[in-house]
């Protein structure tokens, strides 16, 4: 990196920019959150013409606006409201989330009222802020070091269950990493996670989707690059290619079910370029934060890349990492 005079100044003045708005709202900002239960999280507060509105990933699912964002005292109150979509005549429930922020570090308690307003479902939580994501990457000047093969086409040797106490619907055929699952009550199917993990690096893959199939490439663990049978649909940010209900496509490249598809996928510095079949969908995007079903929500660590395999059937194939050298 060049660093020149000019350079210098505008990270200092960025810096008092950011540092002044933080000592105004100290609750503005990317926090990383710890949830109950081992779960990955994330909250993005923002202020526009003297308002607060905020963002939440909790756990599982996606990224979703909350209904209010409100100062108290020295406490952050963010409520959201959910309602079952396959159960019409569900109560609206309403969470209240109370936070407070010392420093760089969050803490917080969430609690849960029906319509009759009796609480249920209290938790607490912790965070960190997460820090400002770097300049976009020259990827044309990235160095990268010998290819891994993940997958030798013969055996899961190099992979494991995530949980090792989950079904394991995974197997070899024909030189492919096939996922059968049986929908059937009490039955919970396993996400398959290499032994190794990993930084930056570029990926490459070939996935066949099956019928209504719906998985996903983790990298390190954190960030989800969508698998999903959704040849001929609108874009969205849950679909083929996309990062999960964070970055949409900026073109539809999937190709019809029961196909071969190759992803070419690079993370460098927090910033995510997909490549499907052959088309830039994704092309050296910022990545916000962690994505549901994420391993943590720290994304300083290392971490391996997992196949999401407790929703359907799905097949991978000459899967070759090759890791960013610094």
């Amino acid at each position: 990196m060049i660093t020149t005079r000019r350079h210098l100044i505008l990270m200092a003045t960025l810096g008092l920019t950011a540092f002044s708005q933080a000592a105004e709202n100290p609750f503005i900002g990317r926090w990383a959150l710890d949830l109950e239960g081992g779960r990955a999280g994330w909250i993005g507060v923002e202020e526009k013409d003297g308002a607060l509105s905020s963002s939440v990933l909790w756990g599982g699912g996606s990224v979703v606006p909350t209904e209010t964002t409100k100062l108290e005292g020295d406490s952050l109150l963010v409520t959201r409201v959910s309602k079952p979509k396959d159960k019409p005549d569900a109560p609206v429930t309403t969470e209240t989330l109370t936070i407070k922020v010392s420093g760089d570090k969050l803490t917080g308690s969430t609690v849960k009222t029906k319509p009759d307003g009796k609480p249920f479902g209290q938790s607490e939580f912790t965070g960190k802020r997460i820090p400002a994501i770097p300049a976009k990457p020259d990827l044309d000047k990235v160095k990268y070091g010998e290819a891994i093969s993940l997958f030798n086409g013969k055996d899961l040797t190099g992979w494991k269950l995530i949980n090792p106490e989950h079904l394991n619907g995974w197997s070899v055929e024909n030189g492919a990493l096939i996922n059968r699952v049986v929908k059937e009550k009490g039955k919970h199917f396993g996400n398959l996670r290499t032994e190794a993990e990993y930084e930056d690096f570029n990926l490459k893959l070939e996935v066949r989707t099956q019928e209504a199939s719906n998985s996903g490439v983790y990298l390190r663990g954190i960030y989800e690059v969508q698998v999903m049978e959704s040849f001929g649909k609108p874009l969205d940010s849950h679909h083929m290619g996309a990062l999960y209900s964070r970055i949409t496509p900026s073109v539809a490249a999937e190709k019809p079910i029961g196909e071969w598809q190759t992803m070419d996928i690079t993370l460098v510095d927090r910033h995510l370029t997909v490549i499907l079949n052959g088309q830039t969908i994704i092309d050296n995007q910022p990545v916000l934060g962690c994505t549901g079903g994420a391993l943590t929500s720290d994304e300083s660590k290392p971490g391996p890349i997992f196949l999401q395999g407790d929703h359907t059937n799905v097949d991978f194939r000459n899967m070759v990492l090759r890791p960013v050298v610094k």
